[in-house]
């Protein structure tokens, strides 16, 4: 008899906009919605913290933000990360050289990682789940330190943003399906091998990757 198979429906982004909040409150009341993976230090986290505390069967997870999206530590402590806002850029393929290739850099990642985890705790939610905004804990880096230091926090579950090619083809294209395909596929295995060496629960797949930011009622 085989293992029985799951569906999890997860929002990210929470925290992001009160819109976004609004829409993750409605579709968890109405048992549409699995689970939500929270930016802690979005301009709506706040509002995002309140709505979970009221929705005993939403599960919220940390949804790590290392790339467009705000930091949790001031620039002060992580100059090399952020701009003057506290922002991290979207440039995410010069990013990810610079997280393999330079150990100063990296140092700075491992504290802000450190610090989301921490803001999460502060929360009192119960950590579901961990994932990272745009799938960057693909990055090898990213996910040794994201396993390393959320073991102190008790993650369990972390997400592997892998997308059937024949959804990625029907959402983003033929191309866009075949070469997302190919060029993340040796990241996707090493990322699954490294998550069962830890003991890490993960989904099978992921669908709407292809359609992010475009998808609707």
């Amino acid at each position: 008899m085989g293992m029985k198979k799951f569906l999890i429906v997860t929002a990210d982004d929470f925290g992001l906009h009160a819109a976004i909040n609004e829409a993750v409150e409605q579709a968890s009341r109405a048992g549409v919605l699995t689970a939500a993976s929270l930016m802690v230090a979005a301009p709506a986290a706040a509002d995002a913290i309140r709505r979970a505390r009221e929705l005993p069967d939403l599960r919220v997870g940390l949804h790590v933000v290392l790339a467009d999206g705000w930091s949790v530590l001031p620039r002060g402590l992580i100059p090399a990360l952020v701009d003057e806002t506290g922002r991290f850029g979207g440039r995410m393929f010069l990013d990810g050289l610079r997280y393999f290739a330079l150990p100063a850099v990296r140092r700075q990642l491992a504290a802000e990682i450190r610090a989301q985890f921490q803001a999460f705790a502060r929360t009192g939610l119960v950590l579901d789940h961990v994932n990272a905004h745009k799938h960057f804990h693909l990055h090898p880096s990213l996910l040794e330190m994201l396993l390393r230091i959320g073991r102190e926090f008790g993650v369990r579950a972390v997400r592997v943003p892998r997308e059937p090619v024949w959804f990625a083809m029907r959402a983003g294209g033929p191309l866009a399906g075949s070469v997302g395909a190919a060029l993340f596929a040796p990241w996707l295995a090493l990322m699954r091998r490294r998550l069962r060496a830890a003991g890490i629960v993960h989904n099978d797949q992921v669908f709407g990757i292809a359609c992010s930011g475009s998808m609707g009622e």
